[in-house]
């Protein structure tokens, strides 16, 4: 049987396998990723594919140019062609973008940036407190502050030799609470809510009496603070959130649009300040109000990074800049990379020694088997960690060690496959015919071996893709700045806030794997044997 001549057999699970759409589909869509993957440059690119200025054509995402070669002045470094496009250098000038203008690499500037910066407004309520000091008959001796109490413009009223009874409604109990402190006695801090009386020139306060250490001789007089109860929507300090260019906040629109007229108005003023002067970064004002004082605060968002989705980067930038999305799609190229060559070199050596052992028997296979269990018991992580500190990371350093253990699993597939099929009649047919033992393992019993290789395919696909995110999260895999999932959930961990950090890597890699699920689950399904037995 011949390895390019399908059987009927193979041709009826190929058959078989075309009806299970799940595995169908996913077959397509991950070879479809993987081609476009492969064309990441021409996919996602800070460089244009093809530009013409100064009357030469340039090829910029195949060849890097300094800056000077487009603008006088600039310097022999890589051109930042987003940069010098927002400069209007390539004004007038034909330039065909990839896709997507953004590569895994590029730290995206602050310039670019800053027209995406919210403003943070904020409303501060003055403090409106008084200080009262009471003699042991409720009457009170001294008095400061009042006009905080008022609104403004109203003239503080005398209260001097004036009873708390006679402003606001006490409890039956206030002189109880208040004996241990005349008695010098130590007493813990409290809060007392009083309503004014109708004939009161004062509002409704939150008496505030500090905590008191104990005193010999008791005490004469008590020193408290009389705070105005404030209700409503401004009796705390509020915040909003604008977008710039924007009327309305991000958030609560329903309780800004309550805000008296003046406080919107300021808050517009600051916005518009910060707005017509780049380089300040905050504005206040203070107003005075029917209801009190209030300082009206607006700044401008600060920088840092990692930096949530904006337009031109649909998933956020990371910690350092760099355009999530991008470091995504070269991320997977990486990744499928890597799971295919490391699953092709481990289906060969396992095969290899799969059928070596199964073919020769005897010694050798008992030779094999030894070798391999003390193999499998080296500790892969170990090993991983000891060769990235003698040679440092790298792509090939990852595949040789991972492709040295993971062979193992397969050779003992293909070693009880082999086993099984040398006992038929064609290979002892082939023995009959004069076929050297080398042709009859690798072109009759190799080619009714496959079913174990073909079904394992993608899951070992899976697992190598997984494996390598594992590595990254860790910190032992692809050196910096390689894009790679696994590097991305790592800062996600670092900074919980990014949301964006932890939602589309995670994504990505769960699409890739649930494919590779699908693929090997309708694959194994198609080549199952026992869906061609029937009962008699």
């Amino acid at each position: 049987m011949s390895l390019w001549s399908p059987s009927p057999i193979f041709q009826k699970r190929l058959l078989r396998f075309r009806r299970l759409r799940r595995g169908w589909w996913s077959l397509w869509l991950l070879a479809a990723l993987y081609l476009l993957t492969l064309m990441a440059e021409g996919v996602c690119n800070s460089a244009p594919l093809l530009l013409h200025h100064g009357g030469k054509w340039y090829f910029p995402f195949l060849r890097q140019y300094p800056a000077c070669a487009f603008k006088e002045g600039g310097d022999a470094a890589r051109a930042d062609y987003p940069a010098l496009f927002r400069e209007g250098v390539f004004q007038g000038d034909f330039c065909l973008w990839p896709l997507f203008r953004n590569d895994p690499y590029r730290i995206v500037p602050q310039d670019e940036l800053a027209p995406h910066l919210r403003e943070l407004c904020q409303i501060l309520p003055e403090p409106r407190v008084a200080s009262l000091t009471l003699l042991p008959d409720l009457t009170i001796a001294k008095a400061t502050g009042l006009e905080s109490l008022l609104p403004p413009g109203t003239p503080a009223p005398a209260l001097k030799g004036r009873a708390v009874g006679d402003l606001w409604l006490l409890p039956q109990t206030l002189e109880e609470k208040l004996a241990p402190r005349w008695q010098g006695k130590a007493a813990p801090a409290w809060e007392l809510p009083l309503t004014p009386l109708p004939h009161s020139p004062l509002p409704a306060v939150l008496l505030v009496f500090p905590e008191a250490s104990p005193r010999e001789g008791g005490r004469t007089s008590l020193r408290i603070r009389a705070m105005a109860s404030t209700d409503g929507p401004l009796a705390r300090p509020q915040q909003w959130s604008f977008t710039p260019g924007t009327p309305l906040p991000l958030r609560r629109q329903e309780s800004y649009q309550t805000l008296p007229a003046p406080l919107q108005e300021a808050i517009q003023q600051g916005r518009t300040s910060l707005a017509a002067s780049p380089d300040s970064n905050s504005w206040g004002k203070t107003l005075s109000l029917e209801h009190g004082t209030y300082k009206v605060l607006v700044e401008r968002e600060p920088l840092r990074f990692p930096f949530r989705p904006l337009p031109g980067h649909p998933m956020g930038l990371d910690n350092a800049g760099r355009d999530v999305f991008a470091r995504i799609f070269y991320g997977l190229r990486i990744a499928l990379n890597f799971g295919m060559l490391l699953v092709l070199f481990s289906l060969a050596g396992g095969t290899f020694a799969g059928i070596l052992q199964g073919y020769r028997g005897g010694w050798t296979d008992l030779l094999g088997q030894r070798l391999t269990e003390i193999w499998s018991a080296l500790p892969f992580l170990y090993v991983m960690i000891l060769m990235g500190s003698l040679y440092g990371s790298s792509f090939l350093l990852l595949l040789l060690c991972y492709g040295l253990f993971n062979w193992i699993g397969i050779s003992h597939y293909m070693r009880a496959e082999t086993l099984r099929l040398r006992r038929l009649p064609y290979v002892d047919a082939a023995r009959c015919l004069g076929l050297s033992g080398w042709q009859i393992a690798f072109r009759h019993i190799l080619p009714n071996a496959l079913v174990p290789l073909i079904t394992l395919f993608p899951f070992s696909l899976v697992g190598a893709i997984g494996s390598l995110a594992a590595l990254d999260y860790l910190g032992f895999g692809l050196p910096a700045p390689t894009p790679s999932l696994g590097e991305l959930l790592a800062q996600a961990q670092a900074e919980r806030s990014a949301w964006w950090l932890t939602l589309y890597p995670s994504l990505a890699l769960f699409l890739v794997m649930l494919l590779g699920v699908f693929l090997g689950e309708g694959i194994r399904n198609a080549f199952d044997p026992k869906q061609q037995q029937r009962l008699q």
